[in-house]
């Protein structure tokens, strides 16, 4: 019979022979059988629908970047038809992004992203896959790079001149009111980053609207006095240029990408999400549909108004150029408190995705204190998740030395997801082989074979840029190698690998017993593991 259209995948596969029934029960072999796939979670606790889950991944994708990155895009292209295109291309790859974790989403419609899809690819050896993606859950702070950039925005919009340890608390400020919203007051906390995505809509259709009125010489929308006439978007200036460094265009894709990241943001947060298959397959494709136009038309309405060589002359982020070309300087301190306000979004939504990453890691007694982890109490949020999250990120801005520290941050923090992206779209790939053939992958929703290729060699790419040197005169970082957050974000997998060893392998090799996982029904109405000792004589004699 063909898979229902909203029927998930797991709710179909049939339950392994004689597996008891009561509340407790031992796996053995296959947790894709059992407990993993289940996610009986009470619908009391389903409370977000398709607004919200378009806005955590709108609000995901677009922080700092689409104010910012213009400029180091045409840097990079050289010509303004180039950069377009380039715009273009990482809407195709965010939509193939997409359309490959709406195929996961449907079919395994719980929380935990791409760490619960490549559990259900990469089985063996057990568990060392959600160690390693432990480590990088943990440890690489998701939030400190964007709450760095959002405590200069508001030092400056207040004509604070920001220093390294002023830009820091007002960072942390932002990340323990983050953390208040959701953890103790989550209902509010969604409406707040619903309302930072309205706000954020209406800036960015303020921009692409007043760069269209410009263009069609709409009054009171001219260019101010002594402003560089622009030319870009005539024909014969827009390809006027181009880079010819292979490099160069290389270094621009690279940051065209990461412009995109965050479509499968709402795959963190299925467990919690209304109707989850019809959610994810409207949400997703909305959100990424609507974002692509956005940076699109955005790059237009720059372009319109502020010529190429001020952009390629000056060292202010090109929203600035273009609000001070269309409405004076008097406007700088107001872009700040848009962007500061755009930022809190992304590191709201980061937060409350992240958050139950961990509550995931916790449920499958994956963490040492597991119950810890896994609990909603006292007050229904994964708050020990959320302030694991926002206790990491806060150190790293208090150790990170200055200089090079933001880049490296915000590297490191998209780096990995690289890795996620290329390991699961490989993965959607290998469930179609033969090979695989006894894991019955029939998701209600199928990406085309030729978009997950597409997906897969893209990520594949973003791997492998970070090594390949850059062009004479570009500097990725001051005084660190441009390898460096490649490297260092490689190196975590390697604390999940030692804690899968010696968790898993050495301690019950040296003391004799095998750790087995008991799947239990929290007060809740959700299940959590916990992993029991049986010692290895005991299980030879049962």
């Amino acid at each position: 019979m063909a898979a229902s259209e909203t029927e998930p995948l797991l709710n179909r596969r049939e339950t392994a022979p004689g597996d008891p029934s009561e509340s407790g029960r031992h796996e053995e072999d296959d947790d894709w059988k059992d407990g993993e796939t289940l996610d009986e979670v009470p619908e009391s606790r389903r409370r977000l629908g398709v607004l919200s889950a378009i806005f955590l991944i709108f609000n995901r994708i677009i922080g700092t970047g689409i104010f910012s990155t213009p400029s180091i895009i045409l840097r990079a292209a050289g010509s303004v038809g180039v950069t377009m295109l380039m715009w273009a291309m990482g809407a195709l790859i965010a939509a193939a992004g997409a359309a490959v974790y709406v195929e996961f989403g449907a079919g395994l419609p719980r929380s935990g992203g791409e760490k619960t899809y490549m559990e259900y690819i990469y089985r063996h050896p057990r568990f060392l896959v959600s160690c390693i993606y432990a480590s990088y859950g943990l440890f690489i702070g998701w939030l400190s790079a964007n709450s760095t950039a959002f405590g200069q925005y508001v030092l400056h919009a207040f004509g604070v001149a920001p220093g390294t340890w002023n830009v820091r608390l007002v960072g942390i400020s932002c990340i323990a009111f983050c953390l208040v919203m959701h953890g103790f007051f989550m209902k509010w906390g969604v409406r707040m980053q619903d309302a930072v995505g309205f706000f954020k809509v209406f800036v960015l259709l303020a921009i692409i609207v007043s760069g269209l009125f410009h263009l069609l010489g709409v009054p009171g929308f001219e260019l101010e006095e002594g402003v560089d006439i622009p030319h870009n978007l005539e024909w014969h200036s827009m390809w006027s240029g181009t880079t010819q460094d292979v490099n160069s265009l290389v270094t621009g894709m690279f940051n065209v990408a990461w412009a995109y990241i965050g479509y499968h943001n709402a795959n963190y947060v299925l467990s919690e999400v209304k109707n989850p298959v019809r959610t994810i397959k409207i949400a997703a494709p909305v959100a990424v549909f609507f974002v692509a136009m956005v940076y699109l038309l955005i790059n237009v309405a720059y372009f319109a108004v502020v010529s190429r060589n001020d952009i390629l002359g000056s060292r202010q982020i090109v929203a600035a150029l273009f609000f001070r070309n269309l409405f004076g300087p008097k406007v700088e301190k107001t872009l700040s408190i848009i962007i500061a306000l755009s930022t809190l979004g992304n590191i709201s939504v980061t937060l409350f995705a992240y958050g139950r990453v961990v509550q995931e890691l916790g449920r499958e007694g994956i963490l040492p204190f597991s119950p810890f982890f896994a609990s909603n109490k006292p007050f229904g949020t994964p708050l020990a998740g959320l302030a694991t999250q926002a206790l990491v990120s806060s150190a790293i801005m208090i150790a990170a030395p200055p200089g090079d520290a933001y880049l490296l941050m915000l590297s490191m923090s998209a780096y990995p997801l690289a890795i996620f992206n290329t390991l699961v779209s490989g993965g959607l790939l290998l469930l179609n082989t033969r090979a695989y053939k006894s894991y019955c992958w029939q998701a209600p929703f199928r990406a085309y074979k030729p978009v997950v290729i597409f997906f897969f060699l893209s990520n594949l790419f973003l791997v492998t840029a970070p090594f390949i040197p850059p062009v004479p005169g570009f500097k990725q970082y001051e005084h660190l190698p441009y390898w460096s957050h490649a490297v260092l974000a490689l190196s975590i997998s390697l604390i999940g690998m030692c804690y899968w060893f010696v968790r898993f392998n050495w301690l019950p090799q040296r003391s004799g017993y095998r750790l087995q996982r008991l799947w239990l029904e929290g007060d809740d109405g959700t299940r959590r593991a916990e992993f029991v000792k049986t010692p290895n004589q005991a299980r030879s004699e049962a």
